[in-house]
């Protein structure tokens, strides 16, 4: 046992390198994410789409094992990798993201004291929730999951950009128009 080096200190694309020979190695990539994409999953798809959400982590694992050859071995961290392979996933259920977002904007808020609440109602999150899914509704899938990884998987800049194989530049000048059509879409239904 003397000269091994402990998993936790081994990097993730040493792990994948290690899969290659010996595939029971890449468990060890599973333990360190899964629970962190899962916990993405699970926000992406909805509470109520748990199993959806199951689906989506088993499938991320599945095929970033099934690809572990094609990984870029010079970038030592894999998670912009899995969470790309999870939003291409999540994008599949795109459909029913975008029906549950409309129907959430469809909701009705409610206004018992319109004259109290209207200062309270504008930073309200309940009241917001509708205005914010119609805004999200708005956007592309790719834009909604440019946004979700970069505000709830807390993905940097940099690492978005990986995910989704392109500039950091570009991530930026989308984040940018991306704010600024939900602002528009929130101004536009005060």
């Amino acid at each position: 046992m003397r000269g091994l080096t402990p998993v936790a200190a081994i990097t993730d694309a040493a792990l994948i390198e290690e899969s290659l020979a010996d595939p029971e190695r890449f468990a060890s990539l599973f333990d360190r994410y899964a629970d962190e994409i899962h916990r993405y999953a699970t926000r992406r798809l909805g509470q109520e789409n748990l199993s959806a959400a199951d689906d989506v982590t088993a499938e991320t694992f599945l095929a970033a094992f099934r690809k572990r050859s094609r990984y870029d071995l010079s970038r030592s961290d894999a998670a912009p990798w899995l969470y790309g392979i999870a939003s291409n996933l999540i994008a599949k259920h795109r459909r029913t993201e975008l029906r549950r977002l409309r129907a959430l904007a469809r909701v009705p808020s409610h206004d018992e004291n319109p004259f109290e609440q209207r200062s309270i109602d504008r930073i309200d999150a309940q009241r917001l929730g509708p205005r914010l899914a119609d805004a999200l509704a708005r956007l592309s899938s790719a834009e909604r999951e440019l946004l979700f990884l970069v505000t709830w998987a807390e993905l940097s800049y940099e690492q978005a950009a990986q995910a989704f194989d392109i500039p950091v530049g570009t991530v930026r000048s989308r984040l940018s128009r991306i704010r600024a059509k939900i602002r528009n879409v929130l101004e536009d239904t005060r």
